[in-house]
């Protein structure tokens, strides 16, 4: 019985190497940019978010303390509990922004991979 005997040439070896390096480094370059994309875009929309989120809940608290402050300014503790409860959710996330250090949490096992594929 015969075996076939396949023959490579240098240049064919060299042709098919730079092929495959050449698609790598363009998979290598679109995985990048599309991942840079992305994380401008969530960044963008995140800091919009955030603002008007925060606007939107500073003004409905700013409303109701003067409501109360303005109609039932007499009752002592009705004006403690509206001052006082919007300070302590404040001081809360406050502190909480200040002492978490990562964005985003623990390290997951997607994380490690690159993000989603």
């Amino acid at each position: 019985m015969e075996t076939a005997v396949l023959t490579v040439t240098p240049t064919m070896l060299l042709a098919a190497l730079g092929v495959v390096l050449g698609v790598f480094m363009v998979w290598r370059a679109s995985v990048r940019k599309a991942r840079a994309a992305a994380d401008a875009a969530r960044a963008g929309a995140r800091a919009a978010s955030l603002i008007g989120r925060v606007l939107v809940v500073g003004s409905v608290i700013v409303g109701v303390q003067w409501v109360v402050i303005t109609h039932a300014a007499h009752n002592t503790p009705l004006v403690v509990a509206v001052l006082g409860l919007p300070a302590l959710f404040t001081a809360h996330t406050v502190v909480r922004a200040l002492t978490i250090v990562a964005d985003g949490g623990g390290t997951t096992r997607r994380d490690r991979r690159g993000g989603r594929r």
